[in-house]
């Protein structure tokens, strides 16, 4: 009995953990699409869901140049060098 609820509360710690445990990168990405799906909601025209596409794609490269960035660069194994892309 005890070895099974161990196994149970293993199995619980390693599904939720990453609920929890989000980066500041996939929080950025996620609020970008959060704030597209409300300018789409409000939008009335083409033009106006042209804008909400553009405005998204701005946020996520800043994500990307920022935190997603940042982190990419933490998670990196010390001592080796940084692949360039091509």
């Amino acid at each position: 009995m005890t070895g099974t609820l161990v196994v149970a509360l293993f199995s619980l710690f390693m599904f939720a953990a990453p609920l929890y445990a989000q980066s500041p990168c996939l929080d950025c990405l996620a609020a970008a699409r959060e704030e597209l799906k409300k300018c789409l909601e409000n939008a009335i025209s083409q033009e106006d869901k042209k804008s909400c596409a553009d405005k998204k794609e701005a946020k996520a490269k800043t994500c990307e140049d920022g935190e997603c960035k940042i982190e990419r660069a933490q998670s990196e194994p010390k001592g080796q060098a940084v692949p360039k892309p091509k």
